[in-house]
């Protein structure tokens, strides 16, 4: 999808393993002390060396995105730091506008405020992207706790209080992958999840009324760490539409990328 995108500007790639000769001169190891120890800098400085190298080489079109943003696409993926959609993808800065939360979740319209409706509405009525892309990855623990939920279970937890938005997902993998061992019923439900999630896109009226004039199309992907691959597809609106009442989703256009 992301070859899709007509750039604007052309951004060289962030060196991911630039040795120190190409980097600039850091001052010597500085210590900061916090809560009593001291935590050296290193990492981070090495960090800020890479940056001001990609930022001098592609100087020219960060002036231009100073002056504002037109992305096509919105995603909505996993806070996992194995899990960086812009890497996955091939966006550049400018292409894409990102959300991360824990289990790359989308809550139903009725749930009220959240980041990430609020970033919805942003992105569709102010950016008017042309795309969502809900992305979920393997062996996610987000979706490993909201399996382990048990049900009626009452918890202080900030993560469970999130994952249950998701409880559809598990409530049908519970019924369709009973036969299954607990992780693989995991991984059905990482996939799982992703649907419904396109299914709570089309709860927001201003949403569903741009999907229906063809002006927004919304996708699911899934990329798989161990294996390195991305599959990709298509939530068939006119068909999921004609099949609202029954809770039944239609996909289209399955790919898989490697």
């Amino acid at each position: 999808m992301a070859h899709a995108v007509l750039r604007s500007c052309s951004l060289s790639p962030l060196p991911r393993n630039s040795s120190s000769a190409d980097l600039p001169t850091a001052p010597p190891a500085s210590a900061s002390p916090i809560f009593g120890s001291q935590f050296k800098l290193v990492g981070i400085e090495h960090t800020h060396g890479r940056f001001l190298n990609y930022f001098k080489d592609n100087f020219e079109c960060f002036q231009n995105l100073a002056k504002g943003q037109a992305p096509k696409f919105m995603v909505i993926a996993c806070a996992d730091s194995r899990v960086c959609p812009s890497h996955i993808l091939g966006f550049q800065p400018g292409e894409a506008f990102v959300v991360r939360n824990v289990a790359n979740l989308v809550p139903p319209y009725e749930n009220g405020p959240s980041e990430t409706n609020a970033a919805l509405e942003f992105a569709v009525n102010a950016l008017e992207v042309e795309y969502i892309l809900v992305v979920g990855h393997s062996f996610c623990g987000g979706i490993r706790a909201l399996m382990s939920m048990q049900d009626k279970e009452n918890s202080s937890s900030f993560i469970q209080s999130w994952v249950v938005v998701g409880k559809n997902a598990r409530l049908s993998t519970k019924a369709a992958a009973s036969n299954l061992d607990f992780e693989q019923q995991c991984r059905h439900c990482e996939k799982e999840s992703i649907n419904r999630s396109l299914l709570n896109l089309l709860t927001y009226p201003w949403i569903e009324e741009k999907v229906g004039r063809g002006l927004l199309s919304i996708h699911g992907g899934y990329y798989d760490f161990v294996d390195c691959t991305f599959e990709k597809w298509t939530l068939d609106y006119e068909e999921t539409t004609m099949r609202k009442e029954t809770g039944i989703y239609s996909l289209k256009d399955r790919e898989t990328w490697s």
